[in-house]
Order: structure tokens, then C-alpha cells, then sequence
């Protein structure tokens, strides 16, 4: 029996941390942006059995292809060439996510909505493709209501964790880990692939190819059917990925002794999750409950990690508020200018959505309040430019009373 190992590497950047970075702890951004430049070259000399799947934040995809940013750290790496060898798809597959790598569950609708036609905007255009198979979600936040918004951008399957995963076809634990299912909202249904959380942990910590070997034999040897296990890492997070001796990080003392042993015919090949879709199809439905990945302490249910603490949990209820209030302003009819204030606003609306925000409970909130000012600034400025009683009945009684700070 073939265990098929498909690795899944999420890369992420804030905006402007790179360039924050390089201005202020130079070698940590050196150690990450070695990081994303040994990902194709650890695989160059393995391209006949090396498989990676990439999620690239739009934030990062920016930054990188900024001919500003490409010019400074030129000296560094190359990140033009970078980003073309990503391009190499007999060994990179790239997955689908959002823009501004937001918890996708935590944000308005409509809003989820602009950071995956914005990711695939770039993308697209970065990559040369318009088709992308898989979804990586931010955090891997996901719910259920999600897949209809997937489904819309033409998604095949989307990755989450086996923690949050309930089968709904009774199937034994081996078979909800390491095989592809169905799930379902209303009359549409996605694909879900099982991240196995255990192995993902030792990945992201260091791990030697024999153990990964035995552990991945422990752990399928009851599979009657080709198993499918996944494993999802940050790709640039950790002395494991930055570790700039070839022998002592995942790229030189893991992965390619794997791909060696896999060349000579091993029982665990690499593989892309859309070639065992295609030869092996997917196995029963489950449900997938609301969650996200663990992040150390945290479990992932019930979004602790990004609303423990008041000031996070405000900062998301200004959020919704103001995109309550700004995209009421974009149905109206008549779509404005490109540059027009509103275009203004829920770009920093967006970016204000940003997980990392969040992420360290109050420390980024602030990051995440400045955008929403910026935001309201901008549409402030709108309104005033309509005539004054259109614009009071746009923004609504408070907007009113205070015109400078529209609710």
C-alpha cells in the first residue's frame, strides 16, 4: 500500500512587515525571505517526485512583486525569480485564500467575498493562471457557510483540521483523517481535505524522515484504501524553516531525505491533493464544526485566539459596523471611479481585517483600528462631496449629530 503525503506550506506577511523588518531587525526579514527562497530550490534536483502546495497571502504576493520592494532587497534575493519559479507547477501546486489573510468566519460576508476576488486578482496575474483547485483559509478558519462563497470562485476542495471534522457516512477514525469527503450547505457541496493536526505539530516543531516514516505506517496500517495524509506547517515561522544550514532545517534534514527514499521506490510518495482526486475520488460526507487551527495554547474552537479579550472583540464589532455602514454606500446605483474615496475605504477596511490583527491579542488591535479610521476619513469624505441631505440619509441619525465621525 502507497501513503500518499500531500504538504501544504502557508506563507503570510502583515502589510509592511517586511519592510519593517528590514528597517529595524534586518535579519530576521533576511531569515524569511531565505526561507521562501529555498522552497523551489530545495526541490530542483527532486522535481520527479517533489510535491508542495503553497498558499501565498495577497499581502506577501504584493509585497514580493513590488518593483520598490524587489529593488531593495535585490541584494538578498531575487524576488522576481522567486516568484517565477513558484510558478513551476510540476512542483508547486498554489492554493486559493484571502487577500488579507483574515479569519474568514469572524468577518462580514460581503467582505469575505472582496478578499478572495482580490487574491485571485493578483494571483492570477502573478501566476499566469486563472484556475486554482484548492483553498487554503486564513488561520484555517472555517464554517460551513463558507462553501457557497468557494464553490462561487470555482474551488474543488478546501483544507481543514481534523479537529473540527464529524463524519456524517459512519467511517472509521482512519478513514476521517486520510481520505478526501464531501460537505454540504443547502444544494452545494465542496470537497474537504483532512489536515492531520498531530503530524502537522511535529512538523512545524522538527521531525526525522524514519520517524515520520514509522508514524505515518503506525497510523494507516488499518487503511484497506490508498491514504491521503496532509500536512499543513506556516513555511516561514520557526528556527526549523529560517534555519540557514541546509543539514539542520525541513528542506535539507527532512523533506529531501524523504523525496530520496520516495525515488527509490518508498512506501511515502508526495503528491498533489488534485492527482489523488483524480484517481481515487473522495469517500462519504461529513460536517466540519467552526473552528480554526491550534496556535500553541489553543485549540481553535470558538476563535479564542483572535476574541479573548475585549479590545479584540470590539475591534471586530467596529468592523462590522463600518462595513454595514460603507457597503450600503456601494449598492447605491452608480458604481464610483476607481481611486473614488469609497474604493479608499473598503480597501482599509480590509486590511483592517487582517488575522494578525488579532492574532496577538491587544498588542495589533490598534494596527486594525488606525485602517478603520482611515476608512471612515474616506468615507467621510464622500459624504461630504453628495449633497447635504442625501449624504445625513446615508449615513444615518448619528452622522447626523457629528459629521466628522460617520457611524
Amino acid at each position: 500500500m502507497t501513503i500518499h503525503h500531500a504538504l501544504v506550506l502557508n506563507l503570510h506577511q502583515p502589510p509592511g512587515n517586511l519592510e519593517h523588518l528590514l528597517d529595524h531587525q534586518s535579519w530576521e526579514a533576511k531569515e524569511i525571505l531565505f526561507a521562501y527562497d529555498r522552497i523551489a530550490r530545495s526541490l530542483w534536483d527532486y522535481s520527479d517526485v517533489g510535491r508542495v502546495h503553497l498558499s501565498v497571502s495577497g499581502t506577501l504576493l504584493e509585497t514580493l512583486s513590488s518593483p520598490g520592494f524587489q529593488e531593495r532587497v535585490y541584494g538578498i534575493v531575487d524576488c522576481g525569480s522567486l516568484l517565477w519559479h513558484w510558478q513551476n507547477q510540476s512542483i508547486i501546486d498554489i492554493l486559493g485564500t484571502g487577500y488579507y489573510h483574515p479569519v474568514l468566519p469572524l468577518i462580514p460576508e460581503r467582505d469575505r467575498l472582496e478578499h478572495l476576488k482580490r487574491w485571485q486578482g493578483i494571483a492570477g496575474h502573478v501566476f499566469w493562471r486563472q484556475r486554482f483547485n484548492g483553498f487554503w483559509p486564513p488561520e484555517m478558519g472555517f464554517s460551513m457557510e463558507l462553501i457557497p462563497l468557494l464553490r462561487k470562485f470555482g474551488y474543488r476542495y478546501v483544507i481543514v483540521d481534523s479537529e473540527h471534522v464529524e463524519p456524517v457516512t459512519p467511517m472509521a477514525w482512519q478513514e476521517i483523517r486520510y481520505r478526501p469527503h464531501i460537505a454540504r450547505h443547502g444544494s452545494l457541496e465542496i470537497i474537504v481535505i483532512v489536515r492531520d493536526r498531530e503530524l502537522s505539530d511535529a512538523q512545524e516543531a522538527g521531525m526525522e524522515p524514519t520517524w515520520f516514516e514509522n508514524e505515518l505506517k503506525e497510523r494507516t496500517k488499518w487503511c484497506n484504501f490508498e491514504p491521503l495524509v496532509t500536512t499543513c506547517t506556516d513555511g516561514e515561522n520557526g528556527g526549523w524553516f529560517r534555519n540557514t544550514t541546509p543539514e539542520a532545517n525541513f528542506w535539507g534534514a527532512f523533506y529531501q531525505p524523504l523525496l530520496a527514499t520516495a525515488r527509490k521506490g518508498g512506501d511515502i510518495q508526495p503528491v498533489f491533493i488534485h492527482d489523488y482526486l483524480d484517481r481515487y475520488g473522495v469517500f462519504g460526507e461529513v460536517e466540519v464544526k467552526t473552528g480554526a487551527w491550534n496556535t500553541g495554547w489553543h485549540h481553535g474552537r470558538d476563535f479564542t485566539q483572535w476574541t479573548g479579550s475585549d479590545a479584540q472583540r470590539r475591534g471586530l464589532a467596529e468592523i462590522r459596523a463600518l462595513s454595514d455602514t460603507l457597503h450600503a454606500e456601494l449598492d447605491k446605483p452608480g458604481a464610483p471611479p476607481p481611486g473614488h474615496d469609497l474604493d479608499t475605504a473598503l480597501w482599509r477596511l480590509l486590511r483592517a481585517e487582517t488575522s494578525c490583527n488579532f492574532y496577538w491579542g491587544e498588542d495589533w488591535v490598534g494596527r486594525a483600528r488606525a485602517d478603520l479610521e482611515e476608512a471612515r476619513a474616506a468615507l467621510t469624505r464622500h459624504l461630504a462631496a453628495r449633497p447635504a441631505d442625501a449624504a445625513a440619509d446615508a449615513a444615518g441619525p448619528e452622522t447626523r449629530r457629528q459629521p466628522e465621525e460617520p457611524q
